[in-house]
């Protein structure tokens, strides 16, 4: 491929040169920050040859290229009369000449952001509430004994205390001290303010009305006070000596916003709350099938614009509020059709690659996580995916009229989390089962009447993993070199717990994109050659590192997510590129726990890049792994 040409078509198709204000690389892929995202020609940048993927992230455009990316990137910056490197950034931005974000971008981003970090512990909590419901409602556990107090208290703990635990975290998005947050949540609700609250009577604060409310499982009012005192934080900081900081910044910062927050920001944020709450509330109670439908109907299509983000606070909100939920049930009627149409594409499909690809995704699409079936499957057939939305509103339809509720917020909206669907009346629990049961029905036949126009039946249909094909791909030099592949053998680079790539938060990995592999939480912070080969590419950061091993497989081991922001720091590579390495050989220390200081995670994608030589990949069946243990085997 002319990667002179593909440069040129890449800089013309993200809106030309006046439309980059500054484009770096990674290991895989061209960041932009556009003056105008909306310049760039999206839908042509996907289906351009040597283009893997189109992505968002971040306020960035990011360009999906693979293992050539420095060479496109090399040629994009040739043919460009200027350079827009970071340092150019940086000097512009120093300037004042900062790029304004679109503010409902920058809003999901904030959402998305603060709320992301926090959904393991109150799903966790959520899951614990449903377990304990499940058991009283058997029979199983009294619901006056000690041991359900104290189950019921683990379930409600991060329910109760979620000011604190929503503080850090939008302190943490906004850039301020995590900590001068907790102690502001913490101090509204201090067991003596609650109580002088909670009587419903105004108290006062030298003179001035203090109005009653009550801030334990509320969201909006603890999200407005730390972000008034991110600005009170950075003020104070900014006239305070250097010298006296740590003693003065903290303590105006919480002297100014704990009464504030008692007097104003609280009271403003619980009516908001709670009339958000009760909208929610009045929707579904006076056009619940409507409201079904609708939120049934598009709920995928906001999970692929990232505007599902903004229904969290929603959710929370109605959960810790009302006690109950209206969206998560729409959430796993979307889900489970979506899994039903990827099973109607299975049903119909002649190609047994694309049956098998379908059964599968359709199966984890069922489970809770939607995205191989909805990309790999149900989009690139496009009238699945269609099937799946309207399967979704007829379900969400269902749902509406039966009032379906969720009780305990969980982690995945699939079969798995059926249990927050239990109450008092086992009906609800039932009704929910059979909506979904309708989903997948409903997806599945609409599927199989609409049908799909398929590939050729010699040719494989996967999930996007690879560059697309071009003519090249059916010569017999490309046969000759698939015949000549072997089955890989890829040892684990790292110690550390393995993940489905599903549970990397970037889509370039999640949804395959890239390639295929496992991904590794490490315990310690180094990484050794999982194969004999040889070093193709490392990464000036050092976030990433290329390896071609002796039989043809090419892998890529990326060390976290967005950690090339790091320009380097914290890694130490041990090899440079072209060096040959067996397995075992170091090639990269870094600092685990300093890069997690810095805000990143350093879950670490082990992927095969060039999957068009294998047939599937077979992991080795570890959960928890050490160097050098076998990860997988990619299959020729």
């Amino acid at each position: 491929m002319d990667k002179q040409q593909l440069s040129k078509d890449i800089l013309k198709l993200v809106g030309g040169e006046e439309n980059i204000d500054q484009v770096t690389h990674c290991m895989t892929r061209l960041r932009f920050n556009l003056n105008d995202n909306q310049k760039a020609d999206k839908a042509t940048l996907k289906n351009t040859p040597g283009v893997m993927g189109v992505m968002e992230n971040g306020g960035q455009f990011q360009v999906i290229i693979g293992n050539d990316v420095p060479i496109v990137y090399n040629a994009l910056v040739g043919n460009m009369s200027k350079s827009p490197t970071a340092d150019n950034a940086t000097s512009n931005a120093s300037t004042g000449e900062k790029k304004k974000r679109n503010p409902i971008s920058a809003l999901f981003d904030f959402i998305s952001g603060m709320f992301t970090p926090i959904l393991p512990a109150i799903t966790g909590a959520g899951m614990i509430k449903g377990i304990v419901a499940i058991f009283v409602a058997l029979g199983w556990l009294s619901d006056t004994s000690s041991t359900y107090i104290i189950l019921s208290a683990i379930g409600d703990g991060a329910f109760y205390f979620l000011p604190i635990i929503l503080a850090i975290s939008a302190a943490r998005k906004l850039g301020s001290n995590m900590y001068i947050a907790a102690a502001l949540a913490a101090g509204i609700m201090h067991p003596t303010i609650t109580a002088l609250l909670a009587d419903g009577h105004n108290s006062s604060f030298m003179g001035i009305t203090v109005i009653a409310a009550t801030y334990s499982s509320t969201v909006i009012p603890i999200v407005l006070a730390v972000w008034i005192a991110s600005y009170v934080e950075k003020a104070v900081d900014r006239v305070t000596h250097a010298s006296l900081k740590l003693l003065v910044v903290p303590t105006v910062t919480l002297l100014i916003m704990v009464p504030l927050t008692l007097m104003t920001v609280g009271p403003l944020g619980t009516v908001l709350g709670n009339g958000l709450s009760g909208g929610i509330s009045w929707l579904f109670d006076n056009m619940s099938i409507f409201a079904s439908i609708l939120i049934g109907g598009t709920m995928s299509l906001l999970i692929i614009t990232g505007m599902h983000y903004a229904l969290l606070p929603i959710v929370v909100g109605s959960m810790t509020t009302l006690g109950y939920d209206f969206i998560i049930p729409l959430m796993f009627a979307a889900n489970l059709a979506q899994g039903g149409a990827a099973f109607g594409v299975g049903l119909r499909s002649r190609n047994s690659k694309t049956k098998s690809l379908a059964y599968s995704t359709g199966l984890t699409a069922i489970m809770g996580i939607t995205e191989p079936a909805m990309y790999g499957i149900n989009m690139k057939f496009k009238k699945p995916f269609i099937a799946a939305l309207i399967g979704g509103a007829i379900a969400g339809g269902f749902m509406g009229i039966f009032n379906v509720k969720s009780y305990v917020i969980t982690g995945l909206a699939g079969l798995p989390s059926v249990a927050a669907f239990i109450s008092p009346a086992i009906s609800t629990l039932l009704y929910a089962l059979a909506g979904g049961l309708i989903a997948i029905v409903a997806a599945a036949v609409l599927t199989y009447i609409l049908g799909f126009q398929e590939e050729n039946a010699s040719e494989p249909v996967a999930a996007p993993a690879a560059e697309p094909a071009t003519p090249a791909a059916t010569t017999s030099a490309a046969v000759t070199e698939e015949a000549k592949a072997q089955d890989e053998q890829v040892f684990s680079p790292i110690t550390g717990e393995v993940k489905p790539l599903s549970e990397v938060p970037d889509p370039a990995f999640s949804e395959e994109i890239m390639g295929k592999g496992f991904a590794i939480q490490p315990s310690e912070g180094r990484v050794v050659s999982p194969i004999n080969g040889t070093v193709f590419s490392l990464s000036k950061s050092g976030h990433a590192i290329g390896l071609v091993s002796d039989t043809g497989a090419e892998m890529l081991i990326h060390i976290g997510i967005d950690t090339v922001k790091l320009k380097g720091q914290f890694f130490s590579p041990k090899v440079q590129a072209g060096a040959k390495v067996s397995v075992g050989d170091v090639l990269m220390e870094f600092d685990r726990e300093q890069i997690e200081k810095a805000g990143y995670t350093t879950i670490t994608p082990v992927i095969i890049t060039n999957m068009h030589q294998y047939e599937s990949i077979e992991s080795a069946g570890r959960t928890t792994i050490k160097e050098k243990d076998l990860l997988f085997t990619a299959k020729a």
